[in-house]
Parts: C-alpha cells; structure tokens; sequence
C-alpha cells in the first residue's frame, strides 16, 4: 500500500488509511493541522513511554533501534537532559526529513514536545540543514507554538557523516559537527555532556501520532514484528532515472508494488551505506528488516533508486565511493587512509583500468577497515562496495577486460553539491 503525498493527500483517521504524516497539513499552519489531530492529550511522561514502546515503532532514520527503549535509556539518565530531532539528511538519495519538515512540520515539533515530556528534558533541538525553504516553514512553525519547552532551531554541516549521532551532538555543542569516540554514547553523555536523546524526524512525526491514537492504531499498518508505515525517496526507473518521490508506504508492502522494475538490472536499497540487490531478488522481498535481511539488503532510511538495465551499476558505486571517502571525518587510519585507497581502485576498475589482482586488495582494504573506524562510516562504505561486487560480478570481468555493457551513460546515483 503506497501513497504519495503530492497527488492522494487524505483526512481519515482510520488505521488503514496513508499518508499518515505526509499528510499536507503544515502548509495551512497550526490551525489547520490541530483541526486534522487535535491537541497533544495531557499524558504524563511515563504513559507516553509505554505508549511508544507498546506501539513497536522502531526509529527511522536507519539504525531502526526500539523507540521506546532508546528513549528509556534517557529517561533513565541523571537530570537535565536533552532531546534532538535529527534532519540533517546528510544522505544525496535521501528527501524524506526535507519533505516532511516543508509539508507538515507541526508534527515534528509536536513529536519533539512528546519526546521531551518522556524523558524528562529540559533543552529541546531541531538540526536541520538551513535551507532557505526549510528554514522559512519551521520559522513560520514556531512562531505560532506556544509550547512548554522552546525548541532550538540549530543548522547542521551539509555533510553526509553530519547525521550520525554523535557528530549531531559535538555540533550543537559547539564543535565542529564530527564523530566522537564511543562510549560514552549519546544517551550517556551527549550534548554539553548531560544525557542526551537524538531521534530522526520521522521518527518523531510517527511519535506524536503515536501519542494522539495510541498503539493499537499504529499497529493497524504493517506486520506483526514491524509495525507502522515509513517515508521512502524513490528514484526515477528507466524511464526517467532523475526523478525522484517521496511516498509513505505500509512497512511489508512488495517492493514490486512501489516501484516499476520493467527495464531494471538492480536496486540499490538503504543508500549509500545500504545495498544492491539484483531484480531478480528485488522482484521477491517486501519493504520490512526481516524480508530484505533474509535476502541480504536492509531498509536504512527508505531510499529506493532502481538501476536501469543501459546503466553501469560499476560506474554508479564507483562515483558514490569517491564521494564517500571525500566524505569522511578524517579522524582515524581506515577513513584518512583506507577509504580513498578503495575508491582509487574502484575507480580504476570503473575506468577498466584495473587488473585482476586490484580485486584482492579491495577485499583486504575493506576487512582491515571494517569495525575500525571512530563511527560506522568505513563500515557502511565497504558494505556498498561489497554489494556492487557481487551483484555485477559480470560486469566486474567484461572492466577487467577493458570492456562495459552500458549503453546510456547518464548519472543515476546523485552525489549531491560539493
């Protein structure tokens, strides 16, 4: 079940009906998005931690780690403490926190309200990237609250490690906006050292409905073990490989039934930490952990970019492994040193440059990164390029010949602005 927010918007309530927080009510202001909700219920914060973690909503800004046991483990922690809503989208493929924070951005900020009443803090922050239309809806937005705790707007670094939970810390705490060395985790000691809960947007969006209609509403979508629905960026298919929308789909729908995969060699699922899987497999899993964990791909935060079958699904990895390693904190070997060695090679074996024996040292560089890194970075790079490998194995043997299958070389996968 799919429904994108530009062409079906709906004003039922019913378990079944989407979308529900694409829903375009924050264009018409607090006014009109009280009327489709109603207030936030006067809920202590214990009945609204039981309430999220009955729900099963698990966060959705990639990790998916339980809501409502993130949330009492800041709960848990020594006073005051702090609460951030991430949508940073440092992601290229991603658009899901932009959209939803232009369309509906009183469910955001109602979710950071119910998030802060949970876990009892005092600080209350929305890192966003400060562009002009975002910045001018949440300004608008918060203008007309007058919520218990003021929220912060703080603009995030453009980078892609800038949403990773720790870096979303070091920023609003004054420093640069990099990953920290872990532990303490963020839920420990996170911004100004009090702790501290950063929870995706979307997260916060489902959160706020969460509160209003409780579990067993959230649970009327999805499967028994994942419930709800979730925000995904889909990229054009052969047709117009640009493209790109962003829909809300009921988690387990078929992956077939949200994208047209007629004239498609691949899918690249989660981003650029996530995977390729070939259309063979992506004709058979559905859009929930267990089903694409079973077949090797994961969810991440919803991006969904098929690859047309003219394309070079090759030259595609290559160019997000250099952007990636451009991308790094450069605060440890494998991210300084190891990565841009693996984008060389994947670039010289793009450019059918490359010779047999460059296929072993991109598997050695890629175990020696691994599980090294001061975050998750070299971990998600090395998993990309894994994927690439062995889904285009083909096409590995035709670059090492100096030859390429594609036809059409227009960019499918978006690096984003410098």
């Amino acid at each position: 079940m799919t429904q994108t927010v530009q062409h079906h918007p709906r004003t039922t309530r019913s378990a079944t009906a989407l979308p529900r927080i694409l829903a375009p009510s924050g264009r018409g202001g607090l006014r009109d998005h009280l009327a489709r909700h109603g207030s936030l219920p006067h809920a202590s914060g214990a009945e609204l931690l039981d309430a999220v973690e009955q729900s099963g909503l698990t966060g959705r800004g990639g990790a998916g780690f339980p809501t409502g046991r993130k949330w009492r483990a800041v709960a848990g922690g020594p006073g005051p403490r702090v609460v951030v809503g991430n949508a940073s989208e440092g992601e290229p493929a991603s658009s899901k926190d932009h959209v939803l924070l232009t369309t509906n951005p009183h469910l955001v900020l109602d979710g950071l309200q119910v998030a802060a009443r949970a876990v009892g803090a005092s600080r209350v922050a929305l890192y966003a990237e400060p562009d002009v239309d975002t910045w001018d809806v949440l300004g608008s937005a918060l203008a007309e609250r007058d919520d218990d705790r003021v929220v912060e707007l703080v603009a995030a670094r453009h980078a892609f490690i800038a949403g990773e939970e720790s870096a979303v810390v070091d920023a609003i705490s004054g420093g640069a906006g990099l990953p920290r060395a872990k532990p303490p985790r963020v839920f420990e000691r996170g911004v100004d050292g009090r702790p501290t809960l950063v929870q995706n947007v979307e997260t916060l969006a489902h959160a706020a409905l969460v509160a209003r209609y409780g579990p067993a509403w959230f649970r009327g979508l999805g499967t028994p073990d994942e419930p709800g629905s979730m925000l995904t960026t889909v990229h054009g298919g052969a047709g117009d490989p640009g493209a790109r929308t962003v829909a809300e789909v009921e988690i387990g729908t078929p992956l077939g039934a949200l994208v047209d995969l007629t004239g498609i060699q691949a899918v690249l699922l989660g981003g650029y930490h996530g995977t390729w899987l070939p259309v063979e497999v992506a004709r058979t899993v559905r859009l929930s952990r267990a089903s694409l964990g079973e077949a090797g791909g994961a969810l991440g935060a919803g991006v969904v970019v098929p690859l047309p079958a003219a394309a070079c699904g090759l030259v595609e990895t290559a160019r997000v492994l250099v952007y990636l390693a451009a991308q790094s904190a450069g605060q440890c070997g494998p991210c300084l040193n190891g990565l841009p060695r693996i984008a060389l090679v994947a670039e010289a074996l793009a450019e059918g440059r490359a010779v047999p024996r460059d296929m072993a040292d991109l598997r050695r560089w890629g175990d020696l990164v691994v599980r090294r890194g001061a975050c998750a970075h070299p971990d998600g790079t090395v998993r990309f390029l894994a994927s690439a490998l062995a889904v285009f194995e083909r096409e590995v043997q035709r670059h090492l010949a100096g030859r390429c299958s594609a036809t059409d070389g227009r960019p499918v996968l978006d690096v984003g602005r410098p």
